[in-house]
């Protein structure tokens, strides 16, 4: 069979030889510009007010999905028609939410924000952290144990039923390889981890440089988490074995540091201080909604077997205090969606089908934690091991019209997807203006960690091959700025061409 610009193809080559046929191979279909930045135009528009998660904006989404699919003669592939429910919850912190910090005699009370915001839980087995928590203020600088440096941060610390406080920065001596480490989520991770053996009744990280502005865009969303509904059982408080967890921004002047910090960065007990912290936490149900639609395949022996094509649906909504406030998330992830939603219908279209069926699925609350794949291939509307491949857009018109970043051939585990892999390089090269393929997040090393940051993950924890397509990180990400204006189109319809 020869190869076609479209990536759907690949399954064919990527899972195994099939029959020998003499039924043309698929025609190249068309994708235009015009038609993506007709989608777009909608899909990222203000009237869909940021398709936040279980919002009336992701519901417009959804509608806009279900009816360009109607159109376009696909089948439905959802749980009732072409969407599957995915039931949330939606997790804010209440009005009896308090944090006191007591110097000596005098009382000062800390706003829940940007000084201070409490995770109500670290990720899937991991402990839930307490609700309450009490106790004397300890600095434990860097929180860092660096041998090379002879440096022991904890080293003569008495931390257990202490507010242990650190900030995620690193001395100026650490090389820049370790600071990129350290001073990122990895960086965070380690300190906490690091902390929780010794049983403070908190911990306390302050956040400076880069990763400071990362928590000031994601302060909505820590603010207001959303989960499925399967996790969010009530339990008691003795259920919740580790300590209070709290992030916030590091001020001069805080009363969680020491007098003149940042010069005087020694780890220390902070004489006189102590803090006084409770957590309500307020849950409301509501529903979000997966999209998924099927080109079914021709060939009888495989059409009960499906390439999966996934983007997300969803953004982060409406951004309060700001003269724009709707975050249209045109790159992220509109463009993913509009490109996949094009190929579907390209496919759909095609005078001869694939061999194998084309499952499509847009993925909601990708935003809140991968939630929708997480839901989609924990209650799969096929077969989950009948998906022998699955393909990801997220954010794919940006940065550059000849270059796309893969990820998942180099990182996912076992070399599951390395194959898949040499498929994308082998589809891209006989493309009539092939992309340069950059390779920069595909490999546990790097430090943003994208591997783990879209919806394909959930189908490689399955053992799925995948690869995931994204032009990358920019300065408009989950900014309002994210406008339908800045995406390169042809750029797009190239990407579209590709899958």
């Amino acid at each position: 069979m020869r190869r076609t610009a479209l990536l759907g193809a690949l399954a064919l080559a990527a899972c195994g030889p099939a029959a020998p046929s003499t039924t043309p191979a698929p025609a190249r279909a068309v994708v235009t510009p015009d038609e993506l930045r007709r989608d777009l135009a909608v899909f990222a528009s203000d009237s869909f007010m940021g398709r936040e998660a279980g919002t009336e904006g992701e519901r417009r989404a959804v509608r806009f999905l279900e009816a360009r699919l109607r159109q376009a003669g696909l089948r439905p592939a959802g749980d009732s028609g072409f969407v599957q429910r995915v039931p949330l919850v939606r997790q804010r912190f209440g009005r009896a939410t308090r944090f006191v910090v007591t110097n000596r005699r005098e009382r000062q009370q800390i706003p829940i924000g940007e000084q201070l915001v409490p995770l109500a839980q670290l990720g899937p087995g991991a402990p839930l952290p307490r609700l309450e928590a009490e106790g004397d203020i300890v600095f434990a600088g860097y929180g860092l144990t660096i041998p090379s440096l002879e440096r022991d941060d904890l080293a003569g610390l008495d931390l257990a039923g202490k507010v242990v406080v650190v900030v995620n920065e690193v001395p100026p001596d650490v090389d820049a390889a370790q600071r990129a480490q350290l001073e990122g989520q990895a960086g965070l991770g380690l300190r906490i981890g690091t902390l929780i053996p010794h049983n403070p009744a908190a911990v306390i990280v302050l956040l400076r440089g880069d990763f400071a502005d990362q928590f000031r865009q994601a302060l909505p969303q820590l603010r207001e988490t959303v989960m499925l509904a399967s996790q969010a059982a009530d339990v008691p408080p003795s259920a919740r074995r580790a300590p209070m967890i709290l992030l916030g921004v590091a001020r001069e002047g805080s009363l969680l540091l020491p007098n003149a910090w940042p010069s005087n960065d020694r780890p220390q007990p902070l004489v006189g201080r102590s803090l006084r912290a409770t957590v309500e936490l307020e849950r409301t149900p509501e529903s979000a909604y997966n999209v998924a639609a099927v080109v079914p395949g021709r060939d009888a022996s495989l059409r009960g077997s499906y390439v999966a094509f996934g983007s997300h649906l969803d953004h982060i909504g409406i951004q309060s205090g700001r003269a724009d406030s709707i975050a249209n998330g045109a790159d992220d992830d509109a463009s993913g969606a509009v490109a996949m939603l094009a190929t579907a219908r390209a496919f759909a279209r095609a005078p001869v089908k694939p061999r194998r069926s084309l499952l499509f699925v847009w993925h909601t609350a990708e935003e809140k934690g991968l939630l929708g794949s997480e839901w989609f291939t924990s209650h799969p509307t096929v077969p989950l091991d009948s998906i022998v491949a699955q393909v990801n857009a997220d954010m794919v018109g940006r940065n550059g019209r000849d270059t796309i970043h893969v990820v998942g051939p180099g990182t996912a585990p076992d070399g599951r997807s390395r194959l898949l892999g040499q498929v994308v390089d082998s589809v891209n090269a006989a493309l009539p203006q092939p992309f340069a393929i950059a390779r920069t997040f595909d490999t546990p090393a790097d430090p943003e960690q994208l591997y783990y940051r879209s919806d394909h993950y959930n189908y490689a924890k399955h053992g799925v091959p995948i690869v995931f397509f994204t032009s990358g990180l920019h300065d408009d990400y989950h900014e309002v700025s994210d406008e339908a204006s800045r995406i390169d189109y042809e750029k797009l319809a190239r990407v579209s061409r590709l899958f």
